[in-house]
C-alpha cells in the first residue's frame, strides 16, 4: 500500500531571514507549517546565535539544495577579543579570559592578511561533522573531545569594518565549509588576546542575498496567497550554473534516462535543464562521451518564465 504524503505540493524556494535564538531546523519546520508544503530543506546550516539568510527548498526544490550547499556565503560578524569559549561564540563557557593589547588599525589588517585566500582550517567542536557516526556537538556536550582533521577552504575577502577597544566587526566571504567561529578564534589567537563570536549575521548564499528575504514574523502576517507570491522558482536556486535548451527529441530522451547530444554544452559544470515546451526539466551534466546525462529530473517539468534566447540550443 503506498504511502500517502501529508501538505501541499508546493515547488519554489523561500528566502527566509532566521532569527537570533532558534535552530535552523526549528526556523525550516516552521515555514513548511506555514506553507502546509509536503516537502521541505535547507541549505546549510546557521548556529542558534545566528542571524540572516538561510534559503529554504519546498517540493521538488528540494532536489537541488545539495548546489547551494556548495555555493559560497557572505557574514558579517562582531567578533569580541579577549575571552575564548567552549563554543567559541558568546553562547559557550569561558575557558580563559586575557588582556586586550591597544592595538592600531595596521596591527589588525597585518593579522587578517594571514587569512585571506586557501587556508587551513580546524572544525569546531560544537559542529554538525560527524566522529564515527556522532555528531561533533554531542560529544561536545559530554565533555569528550576528539581529534579532527584540518580542512582546506577559501576566503575570498576578509574586510575589517570597524574596531574598538576589544572587538573588531568584519565582513567575510568564503567558501563552503568555513566556520566564522574558528576564523574568529584563530585571529583572536594571532592577536595573542583569544576571541569569540558574539554576534554572526549572513548575508548572502550564493546569487541570494538577505535584502530580499522575510522573516517568520513577517511571514506569519501575510496571507495564504501572498506567502506564495514569496517563493521564488525552484531553478532560482541553481540560476548561477550554466543552461541548455533540449528540442523535443532531446526531452524525450533526457526523461527517460537517455544522454543527448549537445555541442555546445559546457563541460566543467553541472547544467540546468530546459524544455521549451515543458519548462525546467532539472539537472544535467557532460558525461565522459560528451554527451549531456540526466544527473536530477524532476518528476513533473516546473514552468519557468525563462527566455529561451538565454539557453544554449541542444538541437
Amino acid at each position: 500500500m503506498s504511502r500517502r504524503h501529508k501538505g501541499l505540493p508546493i515547488d519554489g524556494v523561500l528566502l527566509l531571514d532566521k532569527s537570533p535564538g532558534m535552530s535552523s531546523n526549528l526556523a525550516l519546520q516552521k515555514a513548511r507549517r506555514l506553507y502546509q508544503a509536503r516537502k521541505a530543506g535547507h541549505t546549510g546550516s546557521l548556529d542558534p546565535l545566528a542571524t540572516g539568510l538561510l534559503p529554504v527548498c519546498l517540493g521538488e526544490a528540494t532536489k537541488l539544495s545539495a548546489y547551494l550547499l556548495d555555493d559560497d556565503k557572505r557574514y558579517v560578524t562582531t567578533v569580541r577579543l579577549g575571552r575564548t569559549t567552549t563554543t567559541a561564540d558568546s553562547e559557550g563557557e569561558t575557558l580563559e579570559v586575557k588582556p586586550v593589547p591597544h592595538f592600531s588599525e595596521s596591527d589588525i589588517e597585518s593579522v587578517l592578511a594571514g587569512f585571506r585566500g586557501d587556508i587551513e582550517q580546524f572544525p569546531p567542536m560544537y559542529s554538525a561533522l560527524k566522529h564515527q557516526g556522532r555528531r561533533l556537538y554531542e560529544l561536545a556536550r559530554q565533555g569528550v573531545e576528539v581529534e579532527r582533521a584540518a580542512r582546506s577552504v577559501s576566503i575570498y575577502s576578509l574586510e575589517l569594518l570597524a574596531f574598538g577597544p576589544d572587538s573588531l566587526e568584519l565582513e567575510v566571504h568564503c567558501s563552503k565549509g568555513t566556520y566564522i567561529r574558528s576564523l574568529a578564534e584563530d585571529i583572536g589567537n594571532m592577536l595573542g588576546c583569544g576571541a569569540h563570536v558574539e554576534r554572526l549575521r549572513r548575508t548572502a548564499v550564493g546569487c541570494f542575498d538577505v535584502a530580499r528575504a522575510h522573516t517568520l514574523a513577517d511571514l506569519e502576517a501575510l496571507t495564504e496567497q501572498q506567502r506564495l507570491d514569496l517563493l521564488l522558482p525552484a531553478d532560482s536556486a541553481v540560476e548561477g550554473l550554466p543552461a541548455v535548451w533540449l528540442g523535443e527529441s532531446q526531452t524525450h530522451f533526457i526523461r527517460h534516462g537517455q544522454a543527448v547530444l549537445a555541442p555546445k554544452a559546457p563541460t566543467d559544470s553541472p547544467l540546468r535543464l530546459y524544455s521549451r515546451e515543458l519548462g525546467f526539466l532539472g539537472m544535467g551534466e557532460v558525461n565522459d562521451e560528451g554527451l549531456v546525462a540526466p544527473r536530477r529530473l524532476f518528476v513533473d517539468p516546473i514552468a519557468t518564465r525563462m527566455d529561451a534566447a538565454s539557453l544554449v540550443s541542444a538541437g
